[in-house]
């Protein structure tokens, strides 16, 4: 017997011991002995040793310092009345973040983005927190809508929980932790592979010590600028394009299908990449955005975006596109891109950088090793982060059975 049909043999012996009759439900604010909501004031002066946190703050299911350093002393929480969460506190998001939750393993403060769950003595915090984990669908449903959405404390509230007796939530508690450590210990494998995977990818594109030609772009092919369409240009169904936008959400090294489609009248007046050309976004929120890169190699063309340029030459285009991710690359762009509220660069800026030019069978090496290294970070069908991502499915469906329990009887 594998260990999570022990464990859920063993909870499942403690539910007949301790609630045969079923389990009590109640409301949040039966079992919960204080909701803390924080001062929408920001503190005015930080210099203390106690955190103040914010999202980006949250490491996993705690909340344990500001990666920022923003502390503020007692002085200034009792000056502005600010609310500390005591140790142990289930956080949750009740604004724009909604849908994450943290334990804190240290008094700290937060700003107005969340609520604070104190526990009473007939229940335990990391049971709450899975619990919670569960129950976002619905909080979302009950937020206020505008531009920013909103759960009220009284939401909070009224939220009904199955309170089992301790030692079966604890149980629940353990068995959930061990899906949450496996998945923990697969994403610290992912960010290791990641880095190895940038460290050899700059390692093998700089040619360091090789006798490789390296050549302006501008000299060994041309650049092609899309024409301008919008979001509510697209279809369902239609001729293939490419938005600019979607090449920071959606695409890496390749594509041979795209994710948006255009009407195919429209598309005989829009400028089009073909098999073999490398896609290159010129327009972006930060300079860090600008000039990645994707080699297009479906059979139909595809249209593009006036944010971006079709970069057409005798390349390797998959080669050109794992260059466009190097450090190389972009330290070489940097200058030529301007800033504002949109970052951008024109072709004359990417015509003036230059790539290595080795024969095209080293490209074909290079490029079949960084394959394998793009596939164990990045592929979504056999990679990590398919691997990551059946462990949470697993989590999820084992979570949605801990924590569903008939009724107690009347």
């Amino acid at each position: 017997m594998i260990w999570k049909e022990w464990a859920m043999s063993k909870i499942d012996d403690l539910i007949a011991q301790y609630c045969p009759e079923g389990v009590e439900w109640k409301p949040l604010k039966v079992v919960c002995k204080d909701f803390i909501v924080p001062m929408r004031d920001r503190p005015k002066v930080f210099d203390g040793d106690i955190p103040w946190c914010r999202i980006e703050d949250k490491e996993g299911q705690y909340f344990n310092k500001s990666k920022s350093g923003l502390c503020v002393s007692e002085e200034m929480v009792k000056q502005m009345n600010l609310k500390i969460f005591p140790t142990g506190t289930v956080i949750c998001s009740c604004s724009a973040s909604l849908g994450s939750y943290a334990i804190n393993s240290r008094p700290l403060i937060t700003n107005q983005t969340f609520i604070g769950l104190v526990c009473g003595e007939d229940l335990y915090n990391k049971y709450l927190l899975y619990f919670m984990e569960t129950q976002t669908n619905d909080l979302v449903k009950l937020a206020t809508t505008g531009t920013i959405p909103y759960i009220s404390r009284k939401k909070f509230e009224e939220l009904i929980i199955p309170i089992p007796p301790l030692p079966v939530q604890e149980e629940i508690v353990s068995v959930l932790d061990k899906f949450t450590a496996l998945e923990a210990e697969l994403e610290v494998e992912l960010e290791a592979r990641t880095r190895q995977y940038e460290y050899y990818r700059n390692q093998l594109l700089s040619f360091e010590g090789a006798a490789v030609e390296w050549k302006a772009l501008g000299e060994v092919g041309e650049f092609i600028r899309g024409k301008r369409f919008v979001r509510t240009d697209m279809v369902e169904d239609g001729f293939p394009c490419i938005h600019y936008g979607e090449m920071y959400t959606h695409y890496n090294i390749y594509a041979t299908e795209s994710k948006s489609f255009i009407r195919a009248e429209q598309a005989g007046k829009l400028r089009k990449a073909k098999k073999g050309d490398v896609v290159i976004v010129a327009a972006g929120e930060t300079i860090d955005d600008i000039g990645k890169a994707t080699a297009w190699l479906g059979e139909s063309e595809v249209v593009t975006h006036d944010a971006c340029f079709t970069f057409r030459s005798s390349l390797n285009p998959k080669f050109v596109a794992y260059f466009s991710r190097t450090k190389l690359f972009h330290n070489q762009i940097k200058k030529h891109i301007s800033s504002g509220k949109i970052s951008a660069i024109n072709s004359k800026g990417l015509e003036k950088a230059k790539i290595p030019i080795p024969p095209i069978e080293e490209q074909e090496r290079i490029v079949a090793i960084l394959d394998k290294f793009d596939a164990l970070v990045n592929d979504i069908s056999t990679g990590l982060p398919a691997e990551i991502q059946a462990r949470r499915q697993q989590y999820e469906y084992y979570r949605g059975k801990l924590l569903t329990f008939e009724p107690l009887s009347a």
